[in-house]
């Protein structure tokens, strides 16, 4: 990074090439959409049915109710234990991406990973795109979700 560093080593105040991530958010949403639609897979593998299980043509059914919203627990958990505490889901830790506090300059907490995570159902409208546009069109590349909870995506 090229700006000056909190002792965690976050950025104090992100330089504007430590906020031009959106390749490597891209990329990083498509690895954390790989990990939980294979949770999903094992998941209608073990509790639900397949329809025409042939490679890349196949319908998964779960027909528990109850599998269904622990897998929705699951994926939010996921997001905010993963960005709230540590700053980085997976598919972030691959891409050398984390999320920072905006006023903090460290690991956005709890409260705030849970707004972005809520925020993902907007941002995500036709696949992403959504949180592409405002990516791309904001000064800091934030998505709403990183707007209201007041947090930036920078380089590792």
């Amino acid at each position: 990074m090229n700006s000056s560093t909190h002792t965690l080593g976050y950025p104090l105040s992100p330089a504007k090439e430590d906020i031009h991530v959106t390749g490597r958010r891209i990329l990083a949403t498509i690895i954390d959409s790989i990990i939980l639609g294979a949770i999903y897979t094992l998941l209608i593998m073990l509790f639900g049915e397949l329809e025409n299980p042939r490679p890349w043509e196949w319908n998964g059914v779960l027909d528990s109710v109850a599998v269904n919203v622990l897998y929705g627990i699951g994926v939010v958990a996921y997001f905010v234990l993963m960005e709230g505490y540590v700053g980085q889901t997976f598919g972030k830790m691959v891409t050398g991406i984390t999320v920072i506090s905006e006023d903090r300059s460290g690991v956005p907490g709890v409260r705030a990973a849970f707004i972005r995570t809520v925020l993902r159902i907007v941002d995500g409208i036709l696949g992403y795109s959504v949180a592409f546009v405002t990516v791309v069109l904001s000064d800091k590349r934030q998505r709403l979700g990183d707007m209201a909870a007041g947090t930036l995506v920078v380089r590792k």
